[in-house]
């Protein structure tokens, strides 16, 4: 990339110098960009009826920049300060729990289970017991005999 530039009233002004000059316009365009960033606006806000000044800022698009930014920094916090010091947290699926209350969830989980369970033994326990009393149980005498293998004694 070739960039001419006029050097004053020497040899070489004019000539074509190689990459030296997208360095300084880069940094001139830095320049003009910050300086753009701190040129001066004013804001005016008039009555509509009368035309008269309400209100007048002076401001640059820097000064707008930190300004709004400054705002979404507050805002997310104030958020964030809202969801975790106050009961907003348990309304968020997984954040509002803590150990101490999964694990007596989880308890009272294993007690209901294991209620249940004796609950059907129960009830079958009573069904046999009605059909038992009623007559109606036809069950059949188990008369098959039972081999016991014999204990093996070892030396281990």
């Amino acid at each position: 990339m070739w960039v001419f530039f006029h050097r004053g009233p020497h040899f070489f002004a004019g000539w074509p110098l190689p990459l030296v000059g997208t360095v300084i316009m880069a940094k001139l365009e830095l320049r003009s960009g910050l300086k753009r960033l701190q040129n001066r606006y004013r804001l005016v806000v008039m009555n509509d009826d009368t035309y008269e000044e309400v209100v007048t800022f002076r401001l640059s698009r820097l000064s707008v920049y930190v300004t709004m930014s400054m705002i979404f920094v507050v805002l997310v916090g104030l958020t964030t300060a809202l969801i975790i010091f106050t009961p907003l947290k348990y309304y968020i699926p997984g954040a509002g729990t803590d150990y101490q209350s999964v694990t007596a969830l989880k308890r009272l989980q294993y007690r209901i289970d294991s209620l249940e369970k004796q609950d059907a033994i129960q009830y079958q326990y009573l069904l046999g017991i009605q059909q038992a009393l009623a007559g109606r149980g036809a069950s059949e005498l188990d008369t098959t005999l039972l081999r016991i293998p014999e204990a093996e004694i070892s030396n281990d």
